[in-house]
């Protein structure tokens, strides 16, 4: 998209907000600015789509939030990496030597979307295998809710764990998350809405889903389609080669030839007195010696042996 296009899309957007048009309406401009846009820092202070998509960070639909919310940290990491490759040109000199000043900045310009929030970019300083909401200091109650807020703690408390993602971006997520699992349990704190709950923590939590953990924070695995996959989905690759490896073992182990048991009314139980049990022979102990005899009574369990 050219600037004329992606300004076209800015005003879409803010009027879709002013109209409170449906959630579907802003999430279908978002994605074609998302797919359709080479974010620079000429292009984002001239059109300030980077201003327009950063107030949707708070918008009441978590989809929405967290949407935008990926899109401004795409874009701020982008004009930053751009930053550091492209080197900035020094002042040039005029013939007489003395150097010509440097441009004034516009008053009027709009801010590129580095400059968002602060919540939004503040380092937490913790380490990673201790980050939760806690040593965040994240205020979780966001659903007017208790159980409600207790659950996007622990989704939040998942996401964090091994994360050097910035709270309020982990946050936009976990409330996502959450409103997605309560979404598919019919907007009822039951007890499958826990269960999912529970199920999503345990999974996040893993210290082998660090792959599970960055796709679901990027967006990769959107909230809605995250609370809804089963434990094997959210396996890592490592996970289900292991339980694969298991599988075969167990399989090969179970195609083991059996020794074969006969049924005998030779032998009497010693416990229930009665005459159907099956045994088999094996050789024990030096060739020169009887084969060890292993029964087992068919009717009380009782098992002996006798040489």
């Amino acid at each position: 998209m050219d600037h004329k296009e992606v300004a076209l899309r800015g005003k879409a957007i803010s009027k879709a907000i002013e109209e409170k048009q449906p959630s579907s309406s802003i999430l279908k401009l978002l994605n074609e600015l998302k797919d359709g846009i080479r974010p620079t820092e000429d292009l984002l202070r001239q059109t300030k789509i980077g201003v327009t998509v950063n107030k949707l960070r708070q918008h009441a639909d978590p989809t929405v939030a967290s949407l935008a919310t990926r899109m401004v940290s795409k874009w701020r990491e982008d004009v930053k990496n751009s930053k550091g490759v492209a080197s900035r040109p020094k002042p040039s000199s005029a013939s007489n030597g003395t150097s010509s000043p440097a441009p004034v900045p516009s008053k009027t310009a709009s801010p590129a979307p580095a400059a968002a929030p602060a919540a939004a970019k503040a380092k937490h300083g913790v380490a990673p295998e201790k980050r939760n909401s806690k040593t965040d200091n994240v205020k979780y109650q966001v659903t007017g809710d208790e159980q409600r807020d207790n659950c996007v703690r622990l989704m939040y408390d998942g996401l964090a764990y091994m994360s050097d993602e910035p709270p309020a971006d982990i946050l936009t997520t976990a409330r996502a998350v959450e409103t997605a699992a309560y979404d598919g349990a019919g907007s009822r704190v039951n007890d499958a809405y826990k269960a999912k709950i529970k199920s999503l923590f345990s999974n996040l939590k893993n210290k082998s889903s660090v792959h599970l953990r960055k796709r679901v924070q990027s967006g990769e695995i959107t909230p809605k389609r995250f609370a809804t996959m089963t434990h094997e989905e959210m396996k890592s690759d490592e996970r289900k080669a292991a339980d694969e490896k298991l599988e075969k073992e167990n399989m090969n182990n179970a195609m083991v030839a059996q020794v074969e048991k006969s049924i005998s009314k030779e032998f009497q139980c010693g416990k229930c007195k009665q005459r159907m049990v099956s045994y088999s022979q094996a050789q024990t102990r030096s060739a020169d010696e009887p084969m060890t005899t292993f029964c087992e009574c068919m009717n009380c369990g009782n098992r002996w042996k006798f040489s």
